[in-house]
């Protein structure tokens, strides 16, 4: 990665001294990055089906949020200011997002979350508020005023249709130009309000609650743990008061809750599984006219292949991790299957172990990669 990229600082130092503990403001972190794409093209994204957006208006400190997909004809109608577009995934469209995405490798691949970018003429904003995850906010074009603060108090507007909160108190404020970029750690207030028509890049890590990370994982036990056997009571002796729930059922029906067991193994495949579990709107498309195995094998030693943008993939142990399934491997395979989850693309695929190509070629029938270098599109 470039140096500029964390102001000077390297890797290393920012997660000791910054990650999850202080903001960091980087001058110049992407010299020269205007964006990666025309707010005009934002706005064609939010029109689509396949992408979550919002739109959020602010008049006489009332706010409106509506939710996508639009019709071109739903900006035409809006007013010069104090409005925010705001488009999520835009990675899933964009091979050059992922690009970006992949600057920030020195956070773990199983921490990313997506990049969001929106738009906002002068005054446009989401109200000040804070978030639950890290946040590197990337600025493209324009200029946004971004005022943050350390502060406890974390009442919200009530009834509002955002989390806005109550009573914001600023203790720091910067003007972020092109290629001026903020880090805030989880639940740093911040409040950002564009100064002319501008475009922010919101590079988001996921931070899931344990609460959310045990509803999973019991819900993955439903799907992987069996216990055998069935409640009986041939022995059921007379109650005075049958609308009593005996010792006897508790105790029997505590024994067999006992016999659930999940061990490390379990812990990794669920782990492996729910984060890289595609999001409830992703649907991936097969090609529509595959070749056969072999001429897969040939055009990928030749052309390389790469992840479909809306893939998700990781590695652990044995197991490899793609679009909430587990795949167990080889050793010889793993390597290379790494070399994609790390990369994103295997810019010349040649030389794999039958077993890989084999993976790769059902991998290719669902639409999970795609034969071809990475920056090109299909």
């Amino acid at each position: 990665m470039r140096t500029e990229l964390l102001g000077g600082l390297s890797p290393r130092t920012f997660l000791r001294e910054y990650w999850q503990k202080k903001p960091l403001l980087v001058r110049g972190a992407l010299p020269g990055f205007q964006g990666l794409l025309t707010h005009s093209e934002l706005i064609d994204l939010a029109c689509r089906e396949d992408a979550q957006s919002r739109l959020i208006t602010q008049k006489n400190a009332i706010w409106q949020v509506r939710h996508g997909p639009f019709t071109l004809d739903s900006f035409s109608r809006l007013p010069r200011k104090k409005w925010t577009l705001l488009v999520q995934d835009v990675n899933h469209f964009l091979p050059a997002a992922r690009d970006l995405l992949l600057q920030f490798n020195f956070i773990p691949h199983s921490r990313l979350d997506d990049l969001m970018v929106s738009y906002a003429p002068a005054g446009g904003g989401v109200g000040p508020h804070f978030d639950s995850y890290d946040v590197f906010l990337l600025q493209g074009m324009g200029h946004r005023c971004w005022q943050i603060s350390a502060q406890r108090d974390k009442r919200l507007v009530m009834d509002a249709p955002l989390k806005i909160l109550h009573d914001f108190k600023p203790e720091q404020e910067w003007i972020l130009e092109s290629g001026d970029m903020l880090y805030l750690p989880p639940g740093y207030a911040h409040h950002g309000i564009a100064k002319d028509n501008c475009m922010t890049y919101s590079i988001g890590f996921r931070a899931p609650s344990y609460q959310e990370l045990t509803n999973q994982f019991l819900i993955y036990l439903q799907d992987h743990v069996v216990v055998e056997g069935m409640y009986c009571d041939p022995g059921l002796a007379l109650q005075s008061h049958p609308g009593r729930i005996s010792s006897d059922m508790v105790s029997q029906i505590g024994t067999a809750l006992g016999k659930i067991k999940w061990g490390p193994t379990d812990i990794e495949r669920f782990i492996g599984t729910y984060l890289t579990e595609p999001k409830p709107h992703v649907f991936f498309t097969p090609p529509p006219r595959p070749v056969t195995q072999k001429r897969f094998s040939d055009q990928i030693s030749k052309s390389g292949l790469r992840l479909d943008l809306k893939s998700r993939m990781l590695c652990r142990g044995k197991n490899v991790f793609l679009n909430g399934e587990a795949y167990p491997v080889g050793t010889k395979a793993r390597r290379s299957l790494e070399k994609l989850a790390d990369r994103h693309a295997l810019p010349i695929a040649g030389g794999l172990d039958t077993g890989a190509v084999a993976l790769l070629y059902q991998w290719y029938l669902y639409g999970y990669v795609e034969i071809g270098k990475p920056g090109l599109t299909a």
